[in-house]
């Protein structure tokens, strides 16, 4: 889905092994794809003597090529891509093995990203108490990713209360079935439900209150009609209003391809005698509809790029193929990056929004920031040093042989 082509063929072989399964992880299918993939694109890219980010924008497509009567409901790849190329500054970029400082051999890499935006049913049950209290309950999870925040965020806006007036309850079997955690799905999802239960809430006030459901304004704490203002907790005051309700999408993923974009710039330096790899800079510019928090957004993200830098230069299961077991099966052996492993990461948001997507008009971005960063790494090397490494994890003996001779 990621680029145009009118010739392409899209197969899959199985093989039987005696191993553990590549089985779900953060991104699953467009991470791992991604790493593969956009190597190719710059392999593809420099034999054809085109800038890598500009080959990328010519092939670029607004439709799923595969199905060209489903139009994307909003694709920016283009704007990811000139606008990191820009922050990045991409156009300082030499010949591979060109630019040094010191005994360092200094790079930039890019790499498109790409994730599906999944929508799931997804319910709630919002609250209104005498005090003026709003409480949201749904059986969503947080698992440190910020779901309280963005419900209280949510279920505040359609209301007209601050944040602090609402109690947010989560991950109770008793409360609306919700979308979930997982598949970059659960807060554009889970919010949208929210949403849906809020504006029976609101059908709820107006009613008790008197009002026209269909041009009340709920703002500051109070319910607007005409010249009419009541406070909010009126509506209230003979006994706890609710609302409930569950959002659904219909025939969306059939009319519409939904997907984030993104673009990965980094900057590496590769010691000319080791091989040794330093990630000195690294920049996601992503397109994921509207941001309900660009704060816990931007954690969600870098913590994605720094799982990618793990997965372009220490993360591997090493297999003794004589006798069948995993040499490294503690994290004492399997190596994942440090805070002294990562530097300056930088996090950009498109400002956009996806109407089709959910009436939050957002989408899922915690995944997208893995997808396409290891892939950022592995071009980036090849800059640097101008050998290509194929096979991750990029090992100092890969490059050994290839670095080019000290000046």
């Amino acid at each position: 889905l990621l680029y145009a082509g009118e010739n392409r063929m899209t197969a899959m072989r199985l093989a039987t092994l005696d191993l553990p399964e590549g089985n779900a992880m953060r991104a699953p299918g467009e991470a791992p794809g991604l790493m593969a993939l956009e190597i190719a694109v710059d392999e593809i890219a420099e034999k054809l003597g085109i800038d890598p980010v500009e080959f990328r924008i010519l092939n670029d497509t607004q439709v799923d090529p595969e199905h060209p009567e489903r139009p994307f409901s909003h694709r920016d790849l283009i704007g990811c891509l000139r606008q990191g190329a820009e922050r990045f500054g991409w156009n300082k970029r030499k010949a591979p093995g060109a630019v040094r400082e010191g005994r360092w051999l200094l790079g930039m890499g890019v790499a498109a990203a790409f994730r599906n935006n999944i929508v799931m049913p997804s319910g709630a049950r919002v609250r209104l108490g005498k005090s003026g209290v709003i409480t949201v309950e749904t059986d969503m999870t947080d698992i440190g990713t910020g779901s309280y925040t963005i419900i209280a965020q949510t279920a505040a806006e359609m209301l007209g209360v601050p944040v602090g007036q609402v109690e947010v309850r989560l991950g109770d079997s008793d409360f609306p079935v919700s979308a979930g955690s997982g598949g970059q799905f659960g807060a554009n999802s889970a919010t949208a439900g929210v949403y849906a239960a809020c504006v029976k809430l609101r059908e709820a006030v107006s009613g008790k209150l008197g009002l026209n459901a269909t041009d009340v304004v709920f703002q500051d704490g109070q319910v607007l009609s005409g010249d009419r203002r009541i406070a909010l907790e009126q509506a209230a005051a003979d006994g706890e209003l609710v609302g409930e309700d569950t959002i659904e999408f219909g025939k969306l993923a059939e009319t519409h391809q939904q997907s984030t974009f993104g673009a990965h710039f980094v900057e590496v330096g590769v010691d000319g005698v080791t091989g040794e790899i330093r990630v000195r800079r690294m920049l996601a510019v992503c397109a994921a509809g509207r941001i309900l928090n660009p704060i816990t957004a931007r954690s969600q993200v870098i913590g994605a790029m720094t799982m990618g830098v793990g997965g372009a230069l220490s993360e591997e299961l090493v297999v003794d193929q004589k006798r069948g077991y995993f040499v490294n099966h503690d994290l004492a052996g399997y190596e994942v990056p440090v805070h002294a492993d990562i530097p300056h990461q930088e996090v950009v948001f498109l400002d956009e929004a996806d109407p089709m997507s959910s009436p939050m008009k957002a989408k899922g971005v915690g995944e997208l920031g893995l997808c396409g960063v290891s892939a950022a790494i592995a071009n980036a090397v090849h800059n640097a040093t101008g050998v290509r490494v194929r096979q991750y994890p990029i090992l100092l003996d890969k490059l050994l042989g290839g670095l080019p001779q000290a000046v």
